[in-house]
């Protein structure tokens, strides 16, 4: 089968009773497979009445569009699932099968309530903490949040320090990192805390330089620039890997990495649980 050439316009619909986060984050992880591909994806979301869905069905209906929904209300995913079948629509309900295997094996129904996900809950203020305290002590900016910090990210420019830390902070980490710089002063701090909280990011040399030309470029700047320079940069990696060898930590090459994927390793490599999505009953809780 030949997949270089592909002309055809394929269309999504999300259609959700919240912000349909879900079902556009697989929407975009499928297209992703498909790079040749045009895409367009509709997102009809907050739909909470019969009215409002049967806009967004015959909307999809007249697009011929795939339908992926996220409809907790039994009512409205029933009328999904009837429409897209009487019209011979793609259609896949993200959220009921699950839900409904849940209860036969919980024993206990669903609350099905539109939005539970993002429940201003206990959850939901550790992560805003978590990202407060990651751009507090971003950049090194106080090296005391060494101290409280759950993680803390090392590294010489342009290994995504920062997108990092706001990614696991998301995760309900609190996370501080700081820039490496030769010859520059480390704070003490660093030395004071259990080298298992602390990663140091690395990156291919060649990596760096084609990185750091384009930042410069986007500046509207000349890319030769000692910023880019091959020994200057290898100096700087030589200096960071030093300290990391001094500290005893883990080490992680992001040059073919994505912010997702350097996220996982460092919280595989540190043992630590992503917190992000976690709910508990309360044990009175009938």
């Amino acid at each position: 089968m030949n997949n270089e050439k592909q002309t055809d316009l394929v269309t999504m619909f999300v259609i959700s009773d919240s912000a349909g986060e879900t079902a556009t984050k697989l929407a975009q992880a499928c297209m992703a497979q498909y790079p040749t591909v045009e895409f367009c994806l509709f997102r009809r979301t907050f739909i909470h009445s019969k009215d409002l869905l049967l806009k967004a069905l015959q909307d999809a209906k007249q697009e011929n569009g795939m339908v992926i929904h996220t409809l907790i209300d039994p009512e409205l995913s029933s009328i999904a699932e009837e429409f897209c079948i009487k019209e011979d629509l793609f259609h896949m309900d993200l959220l009921n099968p699950v839900v409904t295997e849940i209860a036969h094996r919980a024993k206990i129904a669903p609350a099905n309530e539109a939005g539970a996900l993002h429940h201003l809950n206990d959850n939901y203020f550790k992560r805003i903490k978590a990202m407060e305290f990651a751009v507090k002590y971003d950049d090194g900016k106080d090296p005391r949040g060494f101290l409280e910090a759950d993680v803390i990210l090392l590294g010489v420019s342009r290994t995504s320090k920062t997108p990092l830390s706001l990614y696991l902070a998301n995760k309900n980490l609190k996370v501080a990192n700081l820039p490496l710089i030769p010859q520059a002063h480390i704070p003490k701090q660093l030395f004071e805390v259990d080298p298992k909280k602390i990663v140091g990011l690395t990156n291919d040399p060649e990596v760096l330089i084609d990185i750091r030309k384009e930042r410069m470029r986007a500046y509207g700047l000349n890319p030769e620039t000692a910023y880019s320079d091959r020994n200057k940069i290898q100096a700087e990696l030589d200096f960071a890997n030093d300290l990391y060898e001094k500290l005893g930590c883990v080490v992680i090459n992001v040059a073919s990495l994505s912010i997702e994927e350097t996220a996982a390793m460092i919280m595989s490599a540190l043992d630590l649980e992503d917190h992000s999505y976690y709910f508990m009953q309360d044990d009175d809780e009938e």
